[in-house]
C-alpha cells in the first residue's frame, strides 16, 4: 500500500499461526515492500509479515537510510530513519493488533534492524540480520537482555568485512543479546544455507503452545 498516516509503503500479511511472533521484513537496498515477502513465508510459515519500504532513494533504489560511500553510513540519515521506522512499527502493531515482532533483514534492512536494537530497545523481540555490518560507531549503552539475534555472514562477503560482522557480535553481545553468530561459505547474496538457518533459529524461538499471553517485552 501507498504511504500513509503511518509514513511508509508496506505490505502486511496477516499471520494464521498465532504462537508465531510477527515478522518485520527489511530488504535490501534496490527492494521494496514486497521483495522479502517470500522469504519470510519460507522462513516461519503462518507468522504476520510487515514489511514496509525504505524512505531513502539512492539513484532511484530504496534504501532504509543514506550512506556516503560503501560501507560508510550516513549516522544522522541513520539515527533520524530509525527513529521513523520504530515509530512506524509501534503504529502498525496498534493498527494491526501484533506482538513486538522479530525483525528478518538482509544487507541494508539487516542494518537497519541493528539500529534499532541499539537505538529503540525494547522495539523488537529478536532479529535474524543477514549480511549486516556495524550500524554506529559508538553507540549509546543499552540493556538487550532476554532479545536472541541471529547474524549470518559471508566468508567471502566482499561488502562486509568478517573483522566488521564479528564486531557487530561483539558489540550485541556486551549489550545482553543472545547472539548465534555463523560465518557461511558464500558471498553476500542469500542462499537456501540461509533460508535453512533462519527458518531452525525462527522454529526455535517460537514460544511453546501453552495458555496464557505472550511476552511483548
Amino acid at each position: 500500500m501507498s504511504p500513509d498516516d503511518l509514513g511508509f509503503a508496506y505490505r502486511f500479511e496477516p499471520g494464521t499461526d498465532a504462537a508465531r511472533p510477527p515478522l518485520l521484513l527489511l530488504h535490501g537496498t534496490g527492494g521494496d515492500e514486497d521483495d522479502l515477502l517470500p522469504l519470510g513465508r519460507a522462513v516461519a510459515p503462518g507468522a504476520a509479515l510487515l514489511s514496509p519500504r525504505g524512505r531513502v532513494l539512492e539513484h532511484g533504489m530504496p534504501r532504509f537510510f543514506r550512506r556516503l560511500s560503501e560501507g560508510v553510513f550516513d549516522e544522522d540519515s541513520l539515527r533520524s530513519e530509525a527513529a521513523a521506522l520504530a515509530g512506524f512499527v509501534r503504529s502498525a502493531r496498534a493498527r494491526h493488533g501484533l506482538a513486538a515482532p522479530v525483525a528478518l533483514g538482509f544487507s541494508n534492512g539487516a542494518n537497519i534492524a541493528a539500529a534499532l536494537l541499539l537505538l529503540h530497545p525494547g522495539l523488537l523481540r529478536g532479529a535474524a540480520l543477514l549480511r549486516a555490518m556495524v550500524p554506529l560507531r559508538q553507540p549509546s549503552a543499552v540493556d538487550l537482555g532476554g532479545t536472541s539475534v541471529l547474524l549470518l555472514s559471508g566468508a567471502a562477503d566482499p561488502i562486509v568485512p568478517a573483522p566488521n560482522s564479528a564486531a557487530l557480535a561483539r558489540q550485541l553481545e556486551g549489550a545482553g543479546a543472545a547472539v548465534t553468530h555463523r560465518a557461511l561459505p558464500l558471498g553476500h547474496g542469500l542462499s537456501q544455507m540461509d533460508v535453512t538457518l533462519a527458518r531452525g533459529w525462527l522454529d526455535a524461538f517460537r514460544p511453546p503452545q501453552q495458555g496464557g499471553t505472550q511476552d511483548e517485552r
